[in-house]
């Protein structure tokens, strides 16, 4: 019967995984923008209005690093377009790759490439329309995710006052305390990713800046709002900033741009991370790393996004139930010793 009822609960929890990861992301998120949605609460500004207002701020951000990315990304790919034949020609005058022309017909391959490309651009086009449907269930789930978040908002002291109720009345206080190192936890695993993604901009900004590569801010933002995701996230940011670098400092700069961002990964990844968040989450830098690891091999990017999070809750629990059991044994070991006393002195 045991096994049975097991079985059922994993199978139940396999069936509903997307809709708990919904939930998960939202109480995240919650807390994620819970000091700003607070502060504008703090002065008089109704709290549904608060929230709604935070939210603008987000998109607004969003929008904008788009409109200010995409254009220049668009046109250097119209640039790189029409440059293409003129980099031909240049090769075709190095002695080396002459010979390497000769044997392998290159700049033949290349030409061809470049004459392809519209109609490349054209199937992916197609690409595109053919992924309409799950980026139409991504805004759903977005759309999802900003709702719950907004009713945890609004409804979140009432719910945590009623599950404080249901608690036995001496371990509210120990409950209580426990609901804020988890909130605190998450609140500074925030704050450590704000960190990190502050260096991370501010390192691409000086690279580009000195490479000559325009659009420096915009394309410093987008780098730092991929390098948000653990591990993987410069890496992804990387390559954008890394296209927009080649359309307008090939190869040179390039090869530079490529040279310190796997400098910068490696020493974020390894150094960087564990000490932020070991810091601000107050988790030891190894089990930050496999944290990180174990969930985004469980749950891929949103594993990675929560792994660390996850970890300090898990961490905090831990960290309460071995409180509570050593002020068990102690309390045991006192009266231990008051009755042996107690067993001396009727002895005498």
């Amino acid at each position: 019967m045991v096994a049975a009822l097991c079985a059922a609960g994993l199978w139940l929890f396999w069936e509903i995984r997307d809709v708990l990861g919904l939930v998960l992301i939202s109480v995240f998120f919650a807390l994620a923008i819970a000091p700003p949605v607070g502060w504008l609460d703090r002065h008089k500004v109704p709290r549904w209005l608060a929230i709604l207002l935070v939210y603008l701020g987000i998109g607004a951000a969003i929008f904008g690093i788009g409109l200010l990315i995409v254009p220049p990304l668009v046109e250097g790919v119209d640039n790189l377009s029409g440059d293409i034949p003129g980099y031909i020609d240049d090769l075709r005058g190095n002695s080396t790759f002459r010979d390497y022309d000769d044997r392998y017909d290159i700049t033949s391959g290349l030409e061809r490439q470049t004459t392809e490309l519209p109609s490349r651009l054209g199937d992916a086009a197609g690409t595109l329309r053919d992924v309409t449907v799950g980026v139409f269930a991504s805004f759903i789930k977005l759309f999802s995710v900003l709702v719950i978040s907004f009713f945890l908002l609004i409804e979140g002291k009432r719910i945590l006052d009623f599950i404080y109720r249901q608690v036995p009345h001496e371990r509210e206080k120990r409950f209580r305390k426990l609901a804020d190192d988890i909130s605190s936890a998450i609140s500074g695993y925030v704050f450590g990713n704000l960190v990190i993604s502050v260096l991370a901009g501010t390192v691409t900004f000086i690279t580009l800046t000195i490479l000559g590569v325009p659009f420096a801010i915009p394309l410093a933002l987008t780098f730092a709002f991929f390098d948000v995701i653990p591990l993987v996230g410069a890496t992804l940011g990387g390559v954008l900033v890394a296209i927009v670098v080649a359309l307008n400092a090939f190869p040179l700069g390039l090869i530079i741009w490529g040279l310190v961002l796997l400098a910068y990964q490696q020493i974020e990844n390894n150094l960087v991370q564990p000490l932020v968040y070991g810091q601000a989450v107050q988790i030891h830098p190894l089990v930050v790393i496999l944290a990180i690891l174990i969930g985004a091999s469980l749950l891929g990017i949103l594993g990675a996004l929560i792994a660390i999070p996850v970890a300090a809750g898990i961490q905090a629990l831990i960290r309460d139930y071995w409180a509570f059991s050593e002020r068990n044994l102690a309390a045991i070991a006192a009266r231990a010793a008051a009755t042996a006393d107690e067993a001396v002195v009727e002895g005498d």
